[in-house]
């Protein structure tokens, strides 16, 4: 069965796992506290994907964002090519899709990805109740874009 995953990343991101077109799990991103500072876990996200086995990965392309410092650009940089290099390892077919791009597709909002995602995927609301679950939401939006994709239909929902 395909296995397909859509990750938000960053250390407030989540990995959602699609098995054929239902929503089927969803994980905080793997973090590691290093003198205050927490961050993604390039062990723990190599874990968890090569649990998951997915057979490929829609992750969102990341870039500078507007008033973001350069530590905080650099911090979400690292934690997108700790993803990609755990994903090209295992071997995993990976899709780079931006931020306007699948919202667009999928008419979400820039804040209301949780509201968006309830609507699309009613069984994964529970995922994400909290407004800190944003990256989960998130996370299951990307790989619901994925899905749709991988099935052929391109046009907006």
């Amino acid at each position: 069965m395909e296995r397909l995953i859509g990750i938000d990343p960053g250390r407030c991101g989540a990995v959602a796992v699609f098995e054929g077109s239902s929503l089927a799990a969803v994980h905080d991103m793997p973090t590691v506290t290093h003198r205050g500072k927490v961050r993604v876990d390039p062990g723990g996200c190599g874990v968890l994907l090569a649990s998951i086995a997915p057979t490929s990965a829609f992750v969102e392309r990341v870039g500078a964002m507007p008033g973001q410092g350069v530590v905080s650009m650099f911090n979400f940089g690292m934690a997108a090519g700790i993803i990609l290099g755990a994903l090209a390892a295992l071997r995993v077919p990976t899709t780079l899709v931006g931020a306007a791009q699948w919202k667009g597709a999928l008419r979400c909002g820039v804040d209301d990805a949780r509201e968006r995602a309830s609507q699309l995927i009613p069984d994964g609301a529970r995922y994400w109740p909290l407004v800190k679950h944003d990256g989960r939401a998130e996370a299951a939006l990307i790989a619901l874009y994925g899905v749709r994709i991988m099935h052929g239909d391109v046009v907006a929902w």
